[in-house]
């Protein structure tokens, strides 16, 4: 290999792997890219051919995090997926809104020894509104009764985390959080906000600090909210971004971790690599852009070994280490902020 591949990866071992099994989705959040270019988005299930060519790599692999824009229990394989996972010997996880989760997936679950299942919510008050086809007591629900099933089984694992989108309407709401999703069994909550903003109407939803004062109020809810987490023995994590904070370490791991999208497209994350037929525009800092895919291997063409090692990857892990970044990685929001 090229001297360009950075040291530690030339074993090729990878702490996660990210595979959009699905595009489809039961539910229209209103700020999700698949509602609001619900004209452009190619909804389709990932190939079973796809699928094998990565089975080699999982035994390398760390993690398997089966999900991407898609709500992945609409795969109508996707146990199977997940079990060829599991015998490969890599863990395996998921992210769902929890509609379709009834008790004997739920056994399924943990007759795999699935290592994370996170359930989406956003907000307290406003989750049906903005999770349009989703119910914030259905998914508590579904919440609790995994975490009963799995304590009755004597088992630590899946770990249930809750992946919060924090909107800027609910973050007073924020430090009530914790103790409610803690009361129905789950073990951490990981809150992100909306770095991808797919419409001008969306900005609205979206939280940006554009000063140190505005800063120092939506970190004083999130420190409560940490604190509340504490208090009610649940672990709460986020990633706040600003501006005048920038740095070159990726929070989506892009060194050592990939996604591979649902058309078997591989890229660095999921914001890189969407399922659309046309180029949409987002908007970023107040400015309307055209959305730049960054796609740096093909496994309908190359195999795995053949992407990974091939120039054009070896060269945008080494834009990293030159601070000579790609250009949709230049100005991202996971470049920016701070991480707690």
């Amino acid at each position: 290999m090229s001297e360009l591949v950075f040291p530690g990866l030339l074993e090729g071992r990878f702490d996660w792997l990210q595979l959009e099994v699905t595009s489809y989705c039961n539910a229209s959040c209103i700020y999700c890219p698949r509602t609001v270019y619900r004209e452009q988005w190619d909804n389709r299930h990932l190939p079973e051919v796809i699928f094998a060519k990565l089975l080699p790599v999982f035994p390398r692999t760390g993690f398997v995090y089966l999900q991407g824009w898609g709500e992945p229990l609409l795969h109508p394989e996707f146990f199977n997926l997940a079990r060829r996972v599991r015998e490969a010997g890599s863990r395996v996880g998921f992210t769902t809104n929890g509609m379709l989760l009834d008790r004997e997936k739920m056994e399924l679950i943990l007759d795999l020894e699935f290592y994370v299942v996170a359930f989406s919510l956003a907000g307290i008050r406003r989750n049906d509104i903005v999770r349009r086809g989703t119910r914030l007591e259905q998914v508590l629900d579904a919440l609790e009764t995994l975490a009963s099933l799995r304590e009755k089984r004597g088992l630590k694992y899946p770990r249930l985390h809750v992946a919060y989108m924090l909107l800027r309407p609910d973050l007073e709401e924020l430090p009530e959080v914790p103790r409610l999703l803690a009361s129905r069994g789950a073990d951490e909550v990981v809150i992100s906000t909306l770095d991808f903003v797919p419409s001008p109407e969306l900005e609205g939803e979206a939280i940006l600090p554009k000063d140190k004062r505005e800063l120092g109020r939506i970190k004083r809810f999130l420190k409560l909210a940490v604190k509340a987490g504490r208090k009610a023995g649940i672990a709460v994590h986020y990633h706040l971004p600003y501006p005048w904070k920038r740095r070159l370490y990726c929070t989506e791991n892009v060194l050592r971790a990939a996604f591979i999208g649902v058309k078997g497209t591989v890229a660095p994350c999921t914001f890189t690599n969407l399922p659309v037929t046309t180029a949409p525009s987002f908007v970023r800092q107040g400015k309307t852009l055209t959305y730049e895919p960054l796609i740096l291997g093909d496994l309908n063409r190359n195999s795995w070994e053949e992407i990974w090692s091939s120039p054009l990857y070896q060269a945008f892990r080494t834009s990293f280490r030159k601070k000579d970044l790609f250009p949709p990685c230049r100005e991202c929001p996971k470049l920016l902020g701070e991480t707690v």
